[in-house]
């Protein structure tokens, strides 16, 4: 019987194949779904996701557990995505363990994510809410049946990802407050200077804290022969809102996806297409544009909300080009980190609120704080799980956290790996990850509790890790992201300045220099990657530029070259209303650092004292001397200043047109080298806003030069006179 089959050519030959393809690990790519019901059973039951603790009693939408199993014959990995606000990392643990014995599937190839619906039952304590005590267990059990189904289903498939954008349908909601309308918090000081939601166009705030990531993912398996089996998006928008209990957007968005892509079960023996929506990093993101003017009416609700996501996935979805040639990788991590703890004083005024509390949950914020650095004092430090893994080209990472916009950013950028795909509030609850420079705002995102309890510098921690697992992963070594050079920054460049920072750092503290010869520093009041000016004209087609904002400091830079004769050129957006207080705010500055009464040159807009948003020139010193320009600075717009220095006549430009021309009553010694950008040299009324594009001569511009740059930035070819 051997010897017949051995003599057949055919046979041979497909042995030899299967042979040959299993000594070097080449088996085919499949794929496995399950969606299981979570819906709670038992009512009432505690929601999470509030400062206080809440319940439900009725069920508005069901809740499900989402699983893909992927196997590629040497790894095998799941991913669940469950429809609940977070999930503690023990109850995780736990039903990893167990799905591990039952599937083979190792644990640490395992990643379980919640949505951050905030209308799902409380599986994890947080704030004033205590866990839900009947649910936990009872979603423990319907996570690794989710595995398990997933597993079982698996079949032959191919895959492949696209993103859309989604700018329109998220926006930053912690905004930077005013220096002089800067909040109480929870502990009675006034720390606050970014908080969330301040209303539309608020006067009392300056511009949004950070940047939004736009990017609607979607990764699409399906059978060999093109039946859709799943469809793995993400997104970072916060929750919606809906009434508990409800999967919120989430839900809605997988059901009308899968009426999309298969409206139509397959046949008998064949699982049922699955649609899933993962958490994409929103620790400071939500759907309203404060930069706008509030609407009139609603401009939409959840249904049409959830429309607009599902119609820009389904254009990214038609564009998909599928491979069947996929193999799999994936890495963990326990990353540990410290809680930023109470000292002695808050411990203290912590333990006097407890012992005056009445009853076991808090009804108040002071109590829920009060509570919370208890908790913090008594638990020290986390254990986080990282995770990064590759299905064919595609990266996927998995922190425990909810994750601003900025980090997923930073990811994206150094990854290998195209595209990335960033899932927060994986495989444990670790709170907000501010990065660095968001910690000396304050605000509620920072505020010392279970929500917000790790080290200052957790998040680049975090990000340096994922990102090195991303390269394990790869194969290969991250990206090194550097800023590209459109027609305005070649203008720039061309006009031979000594200095050209492009200021569109992720982080701090250096800010480069292109030209490699004055790195500047920023100081702790600033923070990174927001909008720039003109990105049409400064980077390439498609890229966003990229500024800081100004909140508070400055950037300081050494220029030895610098001497009587210098001029400047910078992008500025003004965040602060122009009444605000005596100067709205300085841009630029020349002097000696906290220098008494700020002998020097200093470029700012005018406030309350004179020159009331307008360019204002002040010679500081014994002999002050002001000169003030004629056009209003609208707020939140770009603008293009810049200043000339020759010897004692001062020339402003905004905008291409001369608004200042004067003399200097005092000259600049030659000795004084410094330079500070968004703020004065004594650091009063800093400038509050972004500036970008920033470039230091040490010569005098003309005023052909200053249109020359104007208008490369604008793609105009004549500049039209500014009205008085």
């Amino acid at each position: 019987m051997q010897r017949n089959l051995l003599c057949r050519p055919v046979v041979l030959t497909a042995l030899l194949i299967t042979l040959l393809c299993t000594r070097v690990g080449l088996a085919e790519f499949r794929a496995g779904v399950a969606a299981v019901d979570v819906t709670p059973q038992e009512f009432p039951v505690i929601v999470v996701g509030s400062m206080l603790s809440r319940t439900a009693t009725e069920v508005h939408t069901p809740l499900f557990a989402k699983a893909i199993v992927l196997d590629d014959g040497k790894t095998r990995l799941a991913i669940v995505v469950v429809d609940t606000c977070a999930m503690p990392r023990s109850l995780l643990d736990e039903a990893k363990a167990i799905a591990a014995k039952s599937t083979g599937i190792a644990t640490e190839n395992m990643l379980i994510s919640a949505t951050h619906t905030h209308s799902a039952p409380a599986v994890i304590g947080g704030l004033g809410t205590d866990p839900d005590p009947n649910y936990p267990p009872f979603l423990k059990v319907r996570l690794v049946e989710a595995i398990e189904k997933a597993a079982k289903n698996l079949e032959p498939a191919r895959v492949g990802a696209a993103v859309g954008n989604a700018a329109p349908y998220t926006a930053v909601r912690r905004w930077i407050r005013r220096p002089d309308r800067v909040g109480d918090d929870p502990f009675g000081n006034p720390t606050v200077r970014a908080n969330m939601h301040p209303g539309y166009q608020s006067p009392d705030a300056t511009g949004p804290a950070g940047p939004t990531d736009p990017d609607l993912s979607v990764i699409s398996f399906q059978s060999r022969d093109g039946r859709p089996i799943a469809l793995l998006a993400n997104f970072s928008m916060h929750y919606y809102g809906a009434p508990s209990i409800s999967a919120d957007y989430y839900g809605l968005f997988s059901d009308r996806m899968k009426e999309r892509i298969a409206p139509a079960d397959g046949a008998p023996n064949q699982p049922p297409f699955v649609g899933i929506m993962s958490h994409g990093p929103s620790g400071d993101i939500w759907l309203r544009d404060y930069l706008k003017p509030a609407p009139k009416e609603p401009p939409h609700n959840i249904s049409s909300y959830t429309d607009a996501l599902v119609n820009i996935a389904h254009d990214a979805y038609k564009t998909i080009q599928y491979r069947d040639d996929v193999t799999l990788a994936m890495a963990q991590t326990d990353l540990p980190l410290k809680f930023r703890l109470p000292d002695k004083q808050r411990l203290e005024w912590a333990r006097g609120i407890m012992d005056a509390m009445e009853g076991p949950s808090p009804k108040n914020t002071t109590e829920v704080y009060a509570r919370e650095a208890i908790f913090l004092h008594e638990q020290q430090g986390a254990s986080l799980i990282l995770q990064a893994l590759r299905i064919g080209d595609i990266g996927i990472t998995a922190i425990p956290n909810e994750v601003y916009a900025l980090t997923s950013l930073k990811l994206k950028a150094y990854s290998p790996l195209e595209p990335t795909v960033n899932i927060e509030l994986a495989n444990g609850s670790e709170g907000y990850l501010p990065p660095p420079e968001q910690h000396p705002l304050g605000g509620y995102n920072t505020w010392p509790a279970r929500s917000a309890s790790l080290e200052v510098d957790a998040e680049p921690k975090i990000v340096e890790t994922v990102v090195r697992m991303l390269e394990k992963v790869a194969g290969k070594s991250r990206r090194q992201p550097a800023p590209t050079c459109g027609v305005a920054a070649q203008a720039v460049v061309e006009s031979k300045p000594i200095s050209y920072w492009r200021m569109d750092e992720f982080c701090g503290l250096e800010a480069v220099d292109v030209l490699n010869r004055h790195e500047g520093l920023y100081e702790a009041g600033v923070v990174y990657y927001l909008d720039g000016a003109r990105s049409d004209q400064f980077n390439r087609p498609g890229e966003i530029n990229r500024a800081p904002h100004f909140a508070g400091d400055r950037m300081r830079a050494l220029i030895l070259e610098i001497g009587k004769t210098y001029s400047v050129s910078m992008w500025f957006w003004n965040g602060m209303p122009n009444d605000a207080r005596p100067v709205a705010g300085y841009l630029f500055s020349r002097g000696r650092d906290h220098a008494f009464a700020a002998p020097g040159d200093h470029l700012g807009i005018g406030g309350t004292a004179g020159h009331t948003g307008k360019l204002m020139f002040h010679n500081g010193g014994r002999s002050e001397q002001v000169l003030g320009g004629s056009t209003v600075i609208e707020r939140w717009t770009w603008n293009h200043v810049v200043l000339v220095r020759d010897v004692d006549r001062v020339s402003v430009y905004l905008n291409g047109n001369r608004e200042i021309d004067g003399k200097a009553k005092t000259a600049i010694p030659p000795t004084v080298r410094q330079v500070f950008v968004g703020g004065r040299c004594d650091s009063e009324s800093n400038f509050e806003g972004r500036i970008d594009e920033t470039a230091i001569y040490d010569r005098a511009l003309t005023a052909n030069e200053v249109t020359k740059l104007y208008r490369a930035a604008t793609g105009r070819t004549s500049v039209a006179k500014a009205s008085p």
